[in-house]
């Protein structure tokens, strides 16, 4: 079942710990394994080994990798997030040249890099620099364009978290009662004695391993149920990612550690469109895409029974993710209208448990915190962010008054190969922006 392991390796794994040994370190720079270079899916027809599909074993593998994030849509069955009928809002542009050659000393090195040859380290596929409002930086690399979508990852997950952060603040949602009081399918999982926000901070206590190198980890379990493709025969397992979450047993004491577990997403999908009587996508369109002047469309991939993938199938365009970047920094604001409640934007902005984020043993994120299923720093800036394998990211810095959006196609899935040249990266540019 080839397609069942090498779509979960792309759009599940999701611990910046785990999934490093699933791709092997780069055998071609990012330079030499650009996607329109290397001629993947060019001609018509393209020639066969050129050709990418999604039965194939290696069409989520480095260096196919790296198209197949830009085009999801032409590999795996979707739905759409509508931006709606509207023109686009406008984003206004001051570019500003001098950012590529800001320094700064990547973490446990000596030396010095540059802003640009970061890019090109982390597999850039795609960024954009907001401050205050105004596009000072963008830039995109192989099969990414400026009105193309690109996979988010875990990046998913924040949008997920976002709106049960909503829908707490309206009181659609009590964050205090159990999840079986909204999905009582529920009942007999490990969710069953789970709060609504030990869900949302996933402080849940699950026998769920996201170890991609053991064959026997429930990750696997659960990417089949998931899937899209027809079930193999012989197939005896849950059959879509609501199914799946019924079987997830429990493992400890709930509410005593954050241990990040992608089911916990979707099983947040599920209790907000129990609450709300209408799908993740539904949602997002309605309260946020619809309504912000998007540029365009994005979309979700779904499994077998039409369900969005509420914990890492979100696909966007850059300057859209900005937009939303840009509505989170300014407090849920967006031209004048209160698009997301401002007490849902402080909640996630404020940061979660740091005593129950230290236990999960992240060696390079010391001091950080997660809520409402962002990832807060800690740092004096108060930024925060919302994280995807891979390398995506988008990043909320309030002192510097910066977003800065992030996609990219790192061979190595675990953000822990691309933080110590990211996170001081946009911590440089902060300092830039403040000083002009």
């Amino acid at each position: 079942m080839p397609i069942l392991r090498h779509t979960a390796l792309l759009a599940l794994c999701a611990s910046t710990l785990t999934c490093a040994a699933q791709q092997p370190p780069a055998a071609l720079s990012a330079r030499d394994s650009d996607p329109v270079k290397l001629g993947w899916m060019q001609g018509s027809p393209p020639p066969p080994d050129k050709v990418i599909r999604s039965t194939d074993a290696n069409a989520f593998q480095f260096p196919r990798m790296r198209w197949s994030v830009a085009h999801m849509r032409e590999l795996l069955p979707t739905v759409e997030v509508s931006r709606g009928l509207g023109p686009p809002s406008p984003l206004p542009y001051r570019l500003d040249p001098q950012i590529d050659s800001v320094r700064f000393t990547p973490w446990g090195n000596s030396g010095p890099m540059t802003w640009e040859a970061s890019l090109w380290k982390n597999y850039t596929d795609g960024i954009l620099i907001l401050h205050r409002g105004e596009v000072v930086y963008e830039r995109y690399f192989g099969a990414l364009k400026e009105d193309g979508q690109h996979a988010l990852m875990s990046i998913t997950k924040s949008f997920t978290g976002t709106l049960a952060a909503m829908l707490v603040a309206e009181g659609v949602l009590d964050e205090d009662k159990l999840a079986t009081a909204y999905v009582p399918e529920l009942q007999g999982s490990a969710f069953a004695d789970a709060t609504v926000r030990q869900v949302m901070d996933m402080t849940t206590a699950l026998r769920f391993s996201e170890d991609y190198a053991d064959p026997k980890a429930e990750i696997w379990t659960f990417s089949a149920a998931g899937s899209p493709m027809p079930k193999p025969a012989g197939y005896s397992g849950p059959d879509g990612y609501y199914a799946y979450l019924r079987t997830v047993q429990k493992e400890g004491t709930h509410g005593d550690a954050f241990g990040y577990k992608t089911v916990n997403a979707d099983a947040l999908g599920w209790i907000i469109a129990r609450a709300t009587g209408k799908s993740v996508p539904a949602l997002l369109t309605e309260r946020i895409w619809s309504r912000m002047g998007m540029e365009q469309s994005a979309y979700y991939q779904v499994d077998g029974q039409g369900t969005a993938f509420a914990g890492g199938g979100f696909n966007a365009g850059l300057r859209d993710l900005a937009r939303f970047g840009e509505l989170m920094r300014n407090g849920g604001q967006w031209h004048g209208q209160q698009m997301i409640p401002a007490q849902a934007v402080a909640d996630i902005a404020s940061g979660g448990s740091k005593e129950a984020f230290a236990k999960a043993g992240y060696p390079l994120l010391k001091g950080w915190s997660y809520r409402d299923m962002w990832w807060h720093t800690g740092n004096a800036h108060g930024a925060y962010t919302a994280r995807g394998v891979f390398g995506q990211a988008i990043y909320i810095d309030p002192a510097a008054e910066m977003v800065i959006v992030r996609l990219a196609s790192n061979p190595v899935a675990a953000n822990g190969a691309n933080d110590p040249w990211s996170l001081p990266a946009y911590a440089a540019v902060a300092e830039y922006l403040m000083g002009k």
